[in-house]
């Protein structure tokens, strides 16, 4: 009788069952990864994926607003889901800091194929793929050696404003010098990291306002994120470069170490509505005729 139960209550609770496993498993990382992000107190690759301190509840909140969907789908296990949780409880139980990160998103998938299959996995794909981008990795310490030609391309551009104010700069490769003060456009000043958060935040707006299955508003606004971002990391380099070079070292720690670079990159994100907005607008008038 007792086991009978057993048996009962873990068919009936199993969703909770398995949220728990995961809260015991993972709340100590995900603490870990929010502490910091706010702090600023993790490794500087592991900065580039703050967007998380947004998209991990948004990704929280798209599969709870779906569970009455999940619960529909018929139980269903794909014989890829044990690999993909064994594959998750070695990463986790190795220790090794990235590869624990990355054993959270392999574990959420595992469990979705192992609960619903490939339904339940598409169903989830959003939310997922939300999760599995904001996960800390080495990804910008690996891209970083071949960012040299943007580095190059915003300090000659930012070289090239201020000659056009009157400042006395000189350009060489990726440093600029004004006087005897030298700014370097480095790969973390290129914008990387705010270019990661403005295309996880991107398409955040585009599944929020329901544009997430059109291709075409996808591509265009991603481009024009991209844009976006490398123009105003031109402007947050040209302003540097000023600051440094004529002397005002407080609005250079201010912009450069402070909160006003959190501000600036709130502003930037900022923008991302009425560009897409504008996006919307433009498809409406000149792209869905043509189609």
């Amino acid at each position: 009788m007792n086991q009978q139960k057993i048996t009962f209550v873990i068919e009936r609770y199993y969703g909770w069952i398995i949220l728990g496993i995961l809260a015991g498993m993972y709340a100590p990382l995900i603490q870990y990864w929010y502490d910091g992000w706010l702090h600023k107190n993790i490794s500087i690759e592991h900065e580039y994926f703050s967007h998380g301190l947004i998209g991990l509840p948004f990704a929280a909140w798209i599969a709870w607003s779906d569970r009455k969907k999940w619960q529909r789908l018929p139980d269903n296990s794909h014989p890829l889901a044990p690999v993909l949780l064994l594959c998750s409880s070695i990463f986790y139980l190795t220790g090794v800091p990235d590869l624990v990160n990355l054993s959270f998103p392999i574990m959420l998938t595992g469990i979705c194929l192992w609960l619903k299959g490939i339904p339940g996995l598409q169903m989830q794909g959003f939310p997922l793929l939300l999760v599995f981008l904001a996960s800390p990795n080495q990804l910008p310490y690996l891209i970083a050696p071949y960012t040299l030609p943007l580095q190059s391309f915003i300090a000659s551009v930012a070289g090239f404003i201020l000659l056009q104010i009157g400042i006395d700069v000189k350009v060489e490769d990726i440093y600029l010098y004004v006087g005897d003060a030298i700014v370097e456009v480095a790969p973390y000043c290129a914008g990387l990291k705010i270019l990661f958060s403005m295309l996880y935040v991107a398409l955040m707006l585009l599944y929020w306002t329901d544009n997430i299955s059109s291709s075409s508003k996808i591509s265009w606004f991603l481009v024009a994120t991209v844009i976006l971002s490398v123009t105003g990391n031109i402007i947050r380099n040209t302003l540097l470069t000023f600051f440094h070079g004529t002397g005002k070292d407080d609005l250079f720690v201010w912009l450069h170490e402070s909160w006003g670079g959190d501000l600036y990159s709130a502003c930037l994100l900022g923008l991302l509505i009425p560009l897409l907005n504008g996006i919307e607008k433009l498809h409406t008038s000149f792209i869905e005729p043509a189609e």
